[in-house]
């Protein structure tokens, strides 16, 4: 009987140390007996620690040996997490995408897309007029917006919108400048009317507005000039554009009204 108890003793030993050393990132046998929770807590530890790949497989573990635990779901979204953390955006999207479609109903679903968000938004501060991740960073912040208006995360989703668009609208309004420049006003027209049409809220939409005045006050559309600077006077009247047209329209020698506006923007 005692030897049989040895046997069973020595073959537990045995597998245990066997299961410790089949892969060198693996968690003992002795952590998969403990309950979710303090897998979990141990794993926090980890990463509170920045001993993110050590973390990583605790979390991975947890979700592996107990997938209908709700510490299974939020070591999902640490993982997301940590590669967001690790600069693995497209590894984080696909974390985070997946969590969403998994998981619609869960408590802090509000977060799982913020993070999605925030991982395109990260990726866009050099990247072209025309790149995607201005276009998916908006949609995507603004499905926080919409779907979780009493989330803590819309708030700064919402400023983060504002940032993205005055990021695009900045790109609009030098490129305009260019072709005014140039004297290529249907182009330069074009461009500004992208900025007033769809980026009122930034801070580039009364200058749109101004320059397309100024624009029709050059090639001697005095009317339609006035036109403009009505509706920038109505929605932007403490705009120092609305006081810089005033002056150009009361100016009676309209030759140099681009050459010297021009540099206004420069000087700001």
């Amino acid at each position: 009987m005692i030897l049989r108890y040895v046997f069973t003793f020595l073959t537990f030993v045995y597998l245990t140390n066997c299961s410790g050393n089949s892969n060198k990132n693996e968690l003992s046998s002795q952590d998969e007996f403990n309950p979710p929770e303090v897998q979990y807590t141990q794993a926090m530890l980890l990463f509170d620690s920045q001993q993110y790949e050590q973390a990583t497989n605790k979390f991975k573990n947890i979700e592996r040996i107990y997938p209908l635990s709700n510490e299974a779901i939020q070591s999902q979204i640490m993982l997301g997490f940590i590669n967001y953390i690790l600069l693995d955006y497209d590894t984080a999207i696909f974390q985070f995408s997946r969590i969403i479609n998994k998981y619609p109903s869960l408590k802090n679903i509000d977060y799982v897309y913020y993070m999605k968000a925030l991982c395109y938004y990260e990726q866009i501060s050099h990247e072209g007029l025309d790149g995607k991740f201005n276009d998916l960073a908006l949609e995507n912040l603004d499905q926080v917006i919409q779907r979780f208006p009493d989330s803590k995360y819309a708030k700064d989703s919402f400023q983060k919108k504002i940032l993205v668009k005055s990021n695009i609208a900045a790109k609009h309004m030098s490129i305009a400048r260019f072709y005014q420049k140039e004297k290529k006003y249907t182009a330069a027209l074009n461009r500004y009317q992208v900025v007033i049409n769809s980026f009122q809220e930034t801070k580039f939409a009364p200058e749109a507005l101004y320059r397309v005045s100024e624009i029709y006050l050059s090639i001697g559309m005095k009317e339609e000039a006035e036109k403009q600077a009505a509706i920038l006077g109505y929605n932007y009247p403490e705009s120092s554009w609305y006081k810089f047209i005033y002056d150009d329209l009361t100016n009676q020698n309209n030759e140099t009204i681009f050459s010297k506006s021009i540099g206004k923007i420069f000087n700001k």
